[in-house]
C-alpha cells in the first residue's frame, strides 16, 4: 500500500433540488477517480442550500432515507475511493434538522458520522444576519476517523474558527484536518485562506476544506476557494470562487511528521491556570 494518497476537494454551488445536487456530485467524483484520487470530499450543505426553512423541510428526509445517502454510499463502492460528504441537511427525529458529515469507505460503509458542533450565529456588518442553532441540533462529540495512509479529523465550516476543537483532533492522533464548508463571501474574503493556514501551522497537519462557491439560488453568496494545506502553512491547491470545479493534490502524511519534529507545538504544550480575578497592578515603590 502506497504511503501518500490523491485528494480531492468538489467544489460545488448547491441549489433547492437535491437530485441535481447529487448529480453534480457524481459526475465530479467520478472525475477525480479517473485522475487518480483516492480521498474525495464534498462541501458543506451538499445535499441541498436552501434559506427558506418549509422548503427545506419539505426537501429533506431522514437518514434512512435520504436519497443522497443511498447515492453516496453507492458512488463510493463503485469507484473503489474514500467519499467525505462535508455535510448533509437531515430530519432529526425531533423535528429539527442535523448539518451532518459522513465518511464513506470504498465498500460503500459509512466509517464516520459527524455533527457540526459550532452554529454559526451571527450578525454581519453588511446586513447579513445567520442563527444556525435555529434550525440545526449542534453536535457535542469530536470526531476522528482512519484512512489507510493517516488518521483523519472531521469538522465543518464554522468549526474552523475554533483551534480547540483541531487541537484536540491532533492529540487524538489526526495528521490530516478538514473542514468543509459553505463560508459566506464577506467572510471568506476576510479570513477563509488564514485561518485554513493557521490551523494547519499550528497543529503540524494537512487541512483540506471544499467549498461552496458563488450565487445560489436562494441568493446567498459563497466564497468557494477549496483549499489543500501543507502542514507547513503551503497552499498546495486552491479554487476559484464561482462555481462547482476539483481541486487536487498529493497528500504525504509523513510531511506532517516532519512539520512536528521541526515545530513541536504539541509536545510542548503545558497546562496553565487562568486567574479567577484580574491581577492588580504593583503599587509603584515610594
Amino acid at each position: 500500500m502506497t504511503k501518500t494518497f490523491r485528494a480531492a476537494c468538489i467544489q460545488l454551488r448547491s441549489s433547492g433540488d437535491v437530485a441535481e445536487n447529487i448529480a453534480i456530485v457524481e459526475a465530479l467524483a467520478r472525475e477525480a477517480a479517473s485522475r487518480g484520487a483516492d480521498y474525495v470530499q464534498t462541501p458543506e450543505m451538499t445535499n441541498i442550500v436552501q434559506r427558506d426553512r418549509r422548503a427545506l423541510e419539505a426537501a429533506i428526509r431522514r437518514e434512512a432515507e435520504d436519497p443522497s445517502l443511498a447515492a453516496f454510499s453507492a458512488l463510493a463502492r463503485e469507484l473503489a475511493v474514500y467519499v467525505h460528504i462535508g455535510s448533509l441537511a437531515l430530519r432529526t427525529e425531533d423535528g429539527r434538522i442535523a448539518n451532518r458529515a459522513y465518511l464513506f469507505g470504498p465498500d460503500g460503509r459509512v466509517r464516520a458520522r459527524y455533527d457540526k458542533i459550532h452554529l454559526f450565529d451571527v450578525d454581519l456588518p453588511n446586513g447579513e444576519s445567520w442563527r444556525e442553532s435555529a434550525v440545526y441540533n449542534a453536535g457535542g462529540e469530536a470526531v476522528v476517523a482512519d484512512l489507510p495512509w493517516c488518521r483523519l479529523g472531521v469538522a465543518i465550516c464554522y468549526d474552523i474558527r475554533f483551534p480547540q476543537l483541531f487541537r484536540a483532533e491532533a492529540h487524538a492522533g489526526a495528521t490530516v484536518l478538514t473542514a468543509p464548508a459553505a463560508f459566506t463571501r464577506q467572510t471568506g474574503e476576510a479570513h477563509w485562506n488564514i485561518l485554513q493556514r493557521a490551523r494547519a501551522i499550528e497543529n503540524g497537519a494537512f487541512v483540506i476544506s471544499a467549498a461552496q462557491a458563488g450565487r445560489h439560488q436562494d441568493g446567498r453568496e459563497t466564497y468557494g476557494h477549496s483549499i489543500v494545506v501543507s502542514p507547513w502553512g503551503e497552499v498546495l491547491a486552491e479554487g476559484s470562487g464561482d462555481g462547482p470545479e476539483l481541486v487536487m493534490a498529493e497528500i504525504d502524511p509523513a510531511k506532517s511528521a516532519e512539520a512536528r519534529q521541526r515545530i513541536p507545538a504539541l509536545r510542548n504544550e503545558r497546562p496553565f491556570a487562568v486567574p479567577a480575578e484580574p491581577v492588580q497592578p504593583l503599587e509603584a515603590a515610594s
